[in-house]
């Protein structure tokens, strides 16, 4: 399990620390139904039990796998009123598909019903291992990823049809923020009818944490596409710690008061139950 968007620690308070996330590969093959769903409930229970074996430290993102519909329906069951996940935490792509694929709308109809919170972390997508000698698949592909899955869901209208999930982006969205002029330029000559007033109102709604995003040039993007209200914690622990985040939040200069909603307040705000323990 990896604990990745992390509501922080608040001086003595005993409110979650972090929450509890499945990162790549996942538990989606393409060629074993069952294995995936058994691998699903193992993860899904074991993260569970460290929630309640450490009362108020962690929360749980549970994992499914989208391509496997029925399978996913009956996981989303069990995590949300056996397990009381706080979210649903899913991949960037599964082989060919990105988020935004029809074949996922019964998924995200039990999902929008809940009004759930939904994590996405990349992943490296199959269109593109080892293109570069020398430069490994995180260093550029994760971010690309991230832009490929966020724009798939808001052109496709996925996000626009299910307007109750809540979904939270990793590592700052990714390329996206950077590359929002061409994709504003891509809805102008297309005029899709989902997208009356472009992509940014869009990109906007979502949340996106901090984690290998927190760089001045990354945080000064991103806050050219959001407001800080969706700006969240992260760290990629335990392949990055907090250090990281902690310095680039601290070298940005954020007012206190923003400081403590990216850190805590958002969070809890998105999802009240981590006051709970």
């Amino acid at each position: 399990m990896v604990a990745h968007p992390v509501a922080r620690r608040n001086g003595q308070e005993r409110h979650c620390d972090a929450i509890l996330s499945i990162a790549q590969p996942g538990v989606w093959y393409g060629d074993n139904v069952e294995e995936a769903r058994g691998l699903a409930r193992q993860l899904n229970e074991y993260g569970a039990k460290l929630v309640r074996d450490y009362r108020g430290r962690f929360g749980l993102f549970a994992v499914i796998a989208p391509p496997d519909v029925q399978g996913s329906l009956k996981e989303i069951e069990y995590a949300f009123d056996t397990l009381k996940a706080d979210g649903i935490g899913l991949l960037t792509s599964y082989q060919s598909k990105y988020l935004g694929d029809p074949s996922f709308a019964p998924v995200y109809e039990e999902l929008n019903r809940r009004k759930a919170v939904i994590y996405v972390h990349p992943t490296t997508p199959d269109c593109c291992r080892g293109l570069i000698p020398g430069i490994p698949p995180s260093s550029i592909e994760y971010a690309t990823d991230s832009t490929r899955t966020i724009a798939n869901l808001v052109f496709s209208g996925t996000a626009m049809k299910f307007p109750d999930i809540r979904w939270i982006f990793s590592h700052s969205g990714g390329t996206l923020p950077f590359l929002t002029g061409r994709f504003i330029r891509l809805a102008n000559e297309r005029k899709p009818a989902n997208l009356p007033d472009g992509p940014l109102p869009e990109f906007g709604k979502f949340y996106y944490e901090l984690a290998q995003g927190n760089t001045p040039g990354q945080i000064a993007a991103l806050l050219k596409m959001v407001s800080i209200s969706q700006v969240l914690y992260g760290t990629d622990y335990p392949f990055r710690d907090g250090a990281e985040v902690n310095r680039g939040i601290a070298e940005w200069g954020f007012t206190a008061a923003d400081q403590r909603a990216i850190e805590r307040g958002n969070a809890l705000r998105l999802l009240p139950g981590l006051k709970a323990g």
